[in-house]
C-alpha cells in the first residue's frame, strides 16, 4: 500500500467511523530511524521508502528538536526508531513512545560488529543502527516502566554506599595499622571492635584529627546505608514487586532486600523463553570457542547484568553450609504457596551439595560461588515463571 492511499483510508476511517479493521503497515512504507545519543546531540541516520542510503542529520537532545526533527520525517506509525543502551537511560524512548512512535532501546553487547571495520564516529554508529533495525538484526532490552525504574536505582543507590563504607573501613584500618594500632579480635566491626575503637587516643593533635575525621566518615556512611536500607523495606509488600518477593524470598540465600533487587533488577522473567537465557543475562555462562570438534571454554562471560550477578554469587554463599531450615529461613516462607516452599527445599539440596562437590575439587572458592551462582538463577527463573 501506497503512502497516499494509507493517509486517505486512516482519515476516512477517523472521520466516518468505519468499524472495518485497519491495514497492516507494508514494510516498504516503514521509515528506519538510527539514532546515536549523546547527552547534548543526537546523530540520527533515516532510510525512507525505496532507498538504501540513509540521510544523516544531527540535532539537540532536548525534546522540542526531538518532536521537530521527527514530525518531518512522515506520519509517527510510519516510523520505527532505534538507539543504543547507554547512560542517557530510557527517557527518549518514553518521549518517542508518548508520540506515538515505536522505539526499541538495542543492548550494546549484542550489537553485530564486523571485525575489519575499524572506524568509528557517530554518523557511522547512527547509519549501521539503522540497517540492523530494517534487517531485524537487533536484540531489544525490555524498558522498564518508571516506577521500576525508581526502585532499581534505589537498589543500586544502597549498593553503592555499601562500597562506600567498605572505602571508609579500609581507609580507617589501614591509618590505625600505619601507627601501630592493630585489632587482634576475631571479627572485626562487632560491638567488641567498636569499642576498642573508641578507646583509641593519639597525643599528636594532627594524628587525633585524621582519626576523627575517618571515624565521622564511616559512622556517615552507616547512617546512610541504614536509611536507605530502611527506604527499601516500604517496597518489599508494594506492587509491581510484591509477589516476586514473597517467592525468591524463600530460596536460602535470598533475604527480602535481595529479592527486592533481582526482581528490580529483572522486572519480567518471561521474556527468558529458558533458564540458560537467564543465566546468560546474568553474565554467569562461560564463554566458548569451538570449532569443528573441538570446544573450548573459558572464564565467565561477564557480559550481562553486573547488579544482578553480584547478588545472586553473594546469596550463593549461603549453600556452602549443609540444607536446613532455620527460623530466618521459616519466618520469609510463612504464607508462601506449598510449592515455592517445596521447590525451595529441593534447590538448597542440590546446591548445597553442589558447593561441597566443587568445593572439594576447586581450590579457589569464588570459582565454587559463581558456579552455584548460575544454577541457583536457573532456580529462580524456573519458580518466577511456574
Amino acid at each position: 500500500m501506497r503512502r497516499k492511499s494509507f493517509r486517505k483510508h486512516m482519515y476516512v476511517a477517523l472521520t466516518k467511523g468505519a468499524d472495518r479493521p485497519m491495514p497492516s503497515i507494508a514494510p516498504h512504507d516503514i521509515v528506519w530511524v538510527g539514532l546515536d545519543v549523546h547527552k547534548i546531540s543526537i546523530s540520527a541516520a533515516v532510510i525512507r521508502p525505496g532507498r538504501e542510503a540513509p540521510e544523516v542529520a544531527n540535532l539537540m537532545a532536548d525534546e522540542a528538536s526531538v518532536r521537530k526533527f521527527f514530525a518531518r520525517q512522515g506520519p509517527p506509525e510510519l516510523l520505527r526508531a532505534c538507539y543504543e543502551a547507554g547512560p542517557t537511560g530510557y527517557d527518549l524512548q518514553r518521549k518517542l513512545a508518548g508520540m506515538g512512535i515505536a522505539c526499541k532501546v538495542a543492548a550494546p553487547s549484542l550489537i553485530p560488529r564486523a571485525p575489519g571495520d575499524k572506524v568509528k564516529t557517530d554518523r557511522r554508529d547512527a547509519q549501521r543502527l539503522a540497517h540492523l533495525l530494517r534487517s531485524g538484526d537487533l536484540v531489544a532490552i525490555r524498558v522498564p516502566t518508571p516506577e521500576e525504574e525508581a526502585v532499581r536505582d534505589l537498589c543500586r543507590a544502597r549498593a553503592d554506599m555499601v562500597e562506600d563504607l567498605t572505602r571508609a573501613r579500609n581507609r580507617l584500618g589501614k591509618f590505625l595499622l600505619r601507627h601501630g594500632e592493630v585489632w587482634a579480635g576475631a571479627t572485626a566491626w562487632t560491638l567488641e571492635h567498636r569499642r576498642w575503637l573508641g578507646a583509641r587516643d593519639f597525643a599528636d593533635k594532627a594524628l587525633s584529627l585524621t582519626f576523627s575525621h575517618y571515624m565521622a566518615v564511616m559512622e556517615e556512611r552507616e547512617a546512610d546505608l541504614a536509611a536507605t536500607t530502611a527506604d527499601l523495606g516500604a517496597y518489599y509488600t508494594k506492587a509491581p514487586f510484591a509477589e516476586a518477593v514473597a517467592r525468591l524470598c524463600c530460596y536460602r540465600g535470598v533475604d527480602r532486600l535481595g529479592a527486592l533487587t533481582i526482581a528490580a533488577e529483572v522486572c519480567d522473567f518471561r521474556r527468558f523463553g529458558k533458564a540458560e537465557h537467564f543465566a546468560a543475562f546474568t553474565g554467569l555462562v562461560p564463554c566458548e570457542h569451538s570449532s569443528g570438534g573441538s570446544v573450548h571454554r573459558g572464564p565467565l562471560t561477564r557480559s550481562g547484568n553486573a547488579h544482578l550477578r553480584h547478588q545472586l554469587v553473594e546469596s550463593a554463599w549461603a549453600y556452602r553450609h549443609r540444607p536446613g531450615v532455620g527460623a530466618t529461613i521459616k519466618a520469609r516462607q510463612e504464607g508462601a504457596p506449598a510449592e515455592t516452599v517445596a521447590r525451595a527445599w529441593a534447590a538448597q539440596q542440590r546446591l548445597s551439595r553442589r558447593f561441597r562437590a566443587l568445593s572439594s575439587r576447586k581450590n579457589v572458592q569464588s570459582v565454587v560461588a559463581a558456579a552455584v551462582a548460575r544454577e541457583l538463577a536457573c532456580f529462580l527463573w524456573a519458580e518466577m515463571v511456574a
